[in-house]
């Protein structure tokens, strides 16, 4: 009873954090909404950039797409990007920084379990204030480009599982403000290898053959590329789709058990103040 008990009272404390992130996301919309704006101004460069590429192409097939299968993977990628933004490195870096860290690590809960919570509300307030609205606006604009069946229950689990792993990837390049000191060089540096190494930017059909190779055993592949390619990929069945969720989970592991191995080493590192 007392196991049972526990559970319940951590899934108490987890709601709690989720409630209160719902709760932030949703007073402060004005950062939602700078957000949207900013991605349609991507959205137009990325528009005119790939239009240019396919007009030099003397096919309208460009390594197995077409103009418009990438322009809704790249719009449905930039949408991801919102809800898979938790700013977990900059919260570990300011927390860092002014020694409030300290309080936390006093606390009777897991700190990365306390981040993850506490972030998870506001990215699923971003999940449906810009992801779902602009999923069904590329599925009527395009008239159905891509089937919604099956697919749409991997890629809901494959959504999760992407969180999971971007996350834990935000947490492991936060903690190392513990030997740096500051964080966004460190940063910056790593939302550029995610986001052309994960497909965000560029679908990685277009990725040579060797880089390909290499990327496919590199975790990055597993936040963007494969929920899109659940989502909108032909001919895919039951196998297919069960492969894809078993790397990510594997990946889900592995970068939580890295992530918090590190968090445990690197608190011997931690200095306060110069404490």
């Amino acid at each position: 009873m007392s196991a049972v008990h526990g559970i319940l009272s951590r899934m108490k404390q987890d709601l709690a954090l989720v409630r209160g992130s719902i709760m932030e996301g949703l007073v402060f919309r004005t950062s939602t909404f700078a957000s949207i704006i900013g991605n349609l101004i991507y959205l137009v460069i990325i528009y005119f950039l790939w239009k240019a590429i396919y007009d030099s192409s003397p096919t309208d097939t460009v390594n197995g797409m077409t103009f418009y299968d990438a322009m809704v993977y790249l719009v449905l990628a930039s949408a991801m990007f919102n809800f898979l933004n938790n700013f977990v490195v900059w919260d570990l870096g300011r927390g860092y920084q002014s020694g409030e860290i300290v309080e936390f690590l006093v606390k009777p809960i897991d700190y990365q379990r306390y981040l993850f919570w506490g972030t998870s509300g506001n990215s699923i307030v971003t999940f449906l204030i810009t992801f779902l609205p602009t999923f069904f606006a590329v599925y009527f604009i395009t008239h159905g480009s891509f089937s919604l069946g099956i697919n749409l229950v991997f890629f809901a689990v494959s959504v999760v599982l992407a969180v999971a792993i971007n996350f834990c990837m935000d947490f492991f390049v936060g903690t190392i403000c513990f030997y740096t000191q500051s964080i966004w060089g460190v940063n910056i540096m790593k939302e550029v290898v995610i986001s052309l190494l994960s497909g965000a930017t560029i679908p990685l059909a277009f990725f040579p053959e060797q880089l390909r190779k290499i990327v496919d055993f590199l975790p990055f592949q597993a936040i963007y590329h494969t929920p899109l390619h659940l989502l909108t990929g032909e001919g895919l069945v039951i196998s297919d789709y069960m492969k894809a969720i078993g790397v990510q989970l594997l990946w889900a592991f592995v970068m939580l058990f890295i992530s918090k191995a590190f968090w445990k080493r690197s608190l011997k590192a931690l200095t306060i103040n110069g404490g």
